[in-house]
């Protein structure tokens, strides 16, 4: 691909070259055609919302009929085009972008590698049979469908393993292919498949197996290609460009903007103790209780939670006031505003560049590296289990949630975790999942103090 300056650019198929075209590009090259700056961002951005809500999917364990809605609504809301001839365009360009994104180190490849299968299994299932078949063809499997004479030998043999997943025994009129067991690693695992002679019985309505392990190797080694290419060229060549852009995606926040506070915002002073206990998520909850208790935190706490308090309201002279009270009592009034104020009035854009400071998103501070002292960064993350359950405990969580959370924990599933520590605090079902701890902030307060017309 060609990345150019805003200007149209062309079809990769023609009207005519459609019927040719399978269902599911298998993105096996880039493709020939320019695509403009805006596009490169835009449309990986909304891939990566569509491979996002895959992954929360997963981790909150949604069967498998929820997770083909999942991704049936989230692909037609994140992949549609004002141009709908453009819709294979923008899939094929949103694929390559991402590819380039994640494989720059082994667990973002990892994870590309897991959620792309997982959509292509699931895309592969909305197909048509002869769609189906038509991916087989693109992949040049060479199993061949098993003749009625062979079927009949092995009818019986065929249907204790149906009636074993609960399934109706195979008729005559159902397709199944003949392959090496190797193939279709998963089926045999699982027990789904009869094996005879080195040999596994795929029923089509099992092929997805089959064509999603071919899927998953042809891209695995081409995403080893494109982080050689990366490294040996493309980073430096592209390091004023696209480089910036490539290396952000892959830690992006997608949610709603907190740079402003939001309608159920405007806290106090008066208000703030109050909040802390009700609204705020455990990495803002610790941060404020350690200045509480320590009446000091360093650089990275202070920017962490500096910037969290901005985004919930919290006015600049009423900030100036928080952290000057609790300060004082450590180093005096007078270190605290030669040393001190400037920064708070800067997260402000009220000093230096003057510019308009973000609160952090969970991926920030998660993605984090607090240092001998800091206090800042991911409790689900940097906590001992031991010191995690006395936090949750602190906050409320009761000892079945708390199973939860600390499974997820385990698994490395962060974001969850926080999810269901404020779905056990509040009593709801949080389907969008926390992304941003003031999000976790607005949500609690639409729950605790409904607004008022």
């Amino acid at each position: 691909m060609e990345i150019v300056r805003p200007q149209s650019h062309r079809n990769l198929f023609s009207p005519n070259d459609a019927v040719s075209v399978p269902t599911i590009p298998l993105y096996r090259s880039a493709p020939p055609l320019e695509v403009r700056l805006e596009d490169f961002e835009s449309f990986a951005i909304d891939r990566l919302r569509i491979l996002k809500g895959i992954s929360d999917g997963m981790s909150r364990g949604k069967k498998p009929d929820e997770m083909e809605k999942l991704v049936k609504e989230s692909w037609k809301v994140h992949m549609r085009h004002q141009h709908a001839s453009e819709v294979l365009n923008k899939d094929i360009i949103s694929h390559f972008v991402l590819r380039l994104v994640y494989c720059r180190t082994e667990d973002l490849r990892k994870w590309f590698l897991s959620m792309e299968c997982a959509l292509f299994r699931h895309r592969f299932r909305f197909l048509t049979t002869e769609a189906q078949r038509a991916i087989m063809d693109e992949f040049d499997l060479t199993c061949k469908a098993v003749s009625n004479v062979e079927f009949e030998n092995i009818k019986e043999k065929l249907g204790q393993v149906a009636r074993s997943m609960g399934q109706p025994s195979p008729t005559v009129d159902t397709i199944f292919y003949k392959v090496p067991f190797e193939e279709v690693p998963e089926l045999v695992a699982g027990r789904k498949v009869f094996i005879s002679q080195g040999y596994a019985y795929v029923a089509m309505n099992q092929v997805v197996s089959l064509v999603a392990t071919l899927f998953r190797s042809q891209l695995s080694k081409t995403l080893i290609l494109t982080n050689r290419k990366w490294t040996a060229s493309i980073r430096d060549h592209e390091k004023h460009r696209l480089t910036p852009i490539v290396e952000a995606l892959s830690s992006s926040y997608l949610g709603p903007d907190f740079s402003q506070p939001r309608e159920y915002a405007e806290i106090s002073l008066k208000d703030i103790d109050q909040v802390a206990k009700t609204s705020f998520p455990l990495c803002m909850r610790h941060l404020f209780d350690k200045l509480k208790e320590d009446h000091h935190l360093k650089h990275g706490g202070r920017m962490q939670l500096g910037l969290f308090l901005k985004g919930v309201g919290l006015n600049l002279d009423d900030a100036l006031a928080f952290w000057r009270a609790e300060f004082s009592k450590k180093i005096g009034l007078e270190k605290f505003e030669k040393e001190y104020s400037y920064n708070i009035r800067h997260n402000y854009g009220k000093e230096g560049k003057r510019t308009d400071y973000t609160p952090y998103s969970c991926q920030k501070v998660i993605s984090s590296t607090p240092g001998a002292g800091d206090q800042h960064g991911c409790p689900y993350r940097q906590f001992s289990e031991e010191n995690l359950r006395a936090a949750l405990s602190r906050m409320g969580v009761n000892s079945r949630a708390m199973e939860d959370v600390m499974d997820k924990v385990r698994n490395r599933h962060y974001q969850l975790a926080c999810t269901l520590t404020f779905e056990a605090l509040h009593g709801v079902t949080c389907d969008a999942g926390i992304n941003h701890p003031n999000q976790y902030f607005s949500d609690s307060q639409k729950i605790l103090q409904p607004k008022v017309d």
